[in-house]
């Protein structure tokens, strides 16, 4: 997977983790993106905060630091995707 599809993804996963600390789906898959981050591509230490509208998104990497920003909109639509479906709100 692509390094900036593989940030992004984890990403919006951490922002529904975040949301629904108990969705052992959504810790799962937060835990396979952060490894795969670290194996495929040496990115570590990620971490991120919101900022007018967009989310900053900062890790290690053994060339250098990662520092990306995505809009919100983008990032929170799979929290919202999972909220608006009746079967994942039981």
């Amino acid at each position: 997977m692509k390094r900036e599809d593989a940030l992004f993804n984890w990403l919006q996963i951490q922002v529904v983790v975040e949301a629904r600390p108990d969705d052992r789906s959504a810790l799962d898959t937060a835990a396979f993106f952060a490894q795969l981050l670290l194996e495929d591509h040496a990115i570590s230490e990620l971490s991120y905060r919101v900022e007018n509208g967009w989310y900053h998104l900062s890790g290690k990497q053994e060339a250098g630091a990662v520092d990306n920003r995505y809009p919100a909109e983008a990032v929170e639509s799979l929290l919202a995707a999972i909220e608006n479906e009746p079967k994942f709100n039981c």
